[in-house]
């Protein structure tokens, strides 16, 4: 038992050791430390396990997104029993999305516990809710859905879920990314058309797809115009933060385009100058 102490203080380098910290913060035992263990390891920190793998929280993220939706998903549908599809699934889009699981993320203190290289760039908008969906994906494979489930209506209960705030709670995406193209003189453009209905679905389906400097971005779909043209402002904001290629590629092309119009407007006065 005291080897296993030292092992867990000397991993986790607090005054608690990382089983105290984990029972604290989950709210009950985990049976398998390696499985949080990785769920704290950022990709930064480049370790490999004996087969010369590397170990990240990745994986666990990708199961973890999986297992937060399914949850949230069926707490939605069983609060707000005659909502409408589309309200059901904007607002468990604002629940999972990057923004509120990094700021969960933080207000649980478990940004503080992951661990990365300082070396590399580390300091990301998602490294908290990277965590916290890598977490949930170890709850998952250490002691089951039912306890993920679990895990996520303490969160609720505790208030640091707030689900019909969230629910209430309007964002305008398109205004923010209306403010950012003319903030950095950028060209968007909104193309909204009736989508094919799927299904037997009676209402009227729409579908907006967001240009920026000519190149498609963020697609959205909702039951009215307007929503489909915040889900794609919303999309579009997540990948210009988060793909940096893409990003840059962007502002080339608004260069490109600034020099173009400049030579245009002073074509006129060099014909006048011959």
């Amino acid at each position: 038992m005291m080897f296993l102490w030292y092992k867990v203080k000397s991993f986790f380098g607090d005054k608690e050791g990382l089983y105290f910290s984990l029972r604290k913060l989950l709210g009950f035992s985990p049976w398998h430390l390696s499985y949080y263990r990785l769920a704290l390891m950022h990709k930064s920190l480049c370790e490999r396990d004996k087969n010369g793998r590397f170990l990240n929280n990745e994986r666990l993220e990708f199961l973890g997104d999986a297992i937060i939706e399914a949850v949230v998903s069926d707490l939605l549908y069983r609060k707000f029993s005659y909502a409408h599809e589309g309200f059901l699934t904007t607002t468990r889009s604002k629940l999972v999305q990057r923004s509120a699981l990094n700021e969960l993320s933080s207000q649980l203190g478990l940004d503080k516990m992951v661990r990365y290289s300082c070396t590399k760039e580390s300091h990301n908008n998602s490294l908290g809710g990277n965590a916290f969906e890598a977490l949930v994906g170890a709850i998952y494979l250490d002691q089951g859905y039912s306890r993920s489930r679990w895990f996520i209506e303490r969160l609720i209960k505790k208030g640091y879920i707030k689900i019909e705030a969230t629910a209430k709670k309007e964002e305008n995406f398109k205004s923010v990314l209306l403010e950012w193209s003319q903030k950095n003189k950028m060209k968007v453009y909104f193309d909204s058309v009736a989508a094919e209905k799927q299904d037997n679905n009676k209402d009227k389906l729409f579908q907006t797809v967001v240009y920026v400097e000519s190149r498609e971005m963020g697609k959205g779909n909702g039951f009215s115009k307007k929503e489909s043209q915040q889900k794609a402002a919303s999309k579009t904001m997540d990948m210009l933060k988060r793909i940096t290629p893409l990003r840059k590629g962007i502002f080339r092309r608004r260069l490109t385009r600034l020099v173009i119009e400049d030579m245009m407007a002073f074509l006129p006065e060099y014909e006048q100058m011959k």
